[in-house]
């Protein structure tokens, strides 16, 4: 018996793993991306990239920033901030993810629209 059933994604399972660390990141580009390119793995990955490195920044930056003001003032109360900025990061995350699970090309806010400019080869 012949099995006529051929089963494709389009990319959208290298889309949902690009959203689960650097890790799942490279995952998602070596293993599924690479070889079978698609429009919507290739959206997906640009944009779970530039957030990988814009979380680095921010809480790599805010954390010495209210470190700093932290020693300096003696206000313990600064360090809730962070949880601030990481709700923040959390909620575009899931604007993301969102549109992977979905299969949709969805920006996320703010650097959805940058991420596909920045980087043009994924």
């Amino acid at each position: 018996m012949e099995n006529n059933i051929t089963t494709t994604d389009n990319g959208k399972t290298a889309a949902i793993i690009s959203y689960f660390s650097i890790i799942g990141w490279l995952i998602a580009y070596f293993a599924m991306h690479k070889d079978k390119k698609t429009e919507l793995s290739s959206y997906h990955l640009r944009q779970t990239l530039l957030f990988a490195i814009v979380s680095i920044i921010l809480g790599w930056g805010f954390g010495f920033v209210l470190g700093i003001l932290i020693v300096t003032t003696g206000i313990i109360a600064l360090a809730y901030l962070m949880y601030v900025v990481y709700i923040a990061l959390f909620a575009v995350w899931i604007i993301g993810l969102i549109g992977a699970f979905k299969g949709l090309k969805t920006p996320m806010p703010i650097i959805g629209a940058k991420a596909q400019t920045m980087f043009p080869s994924i």
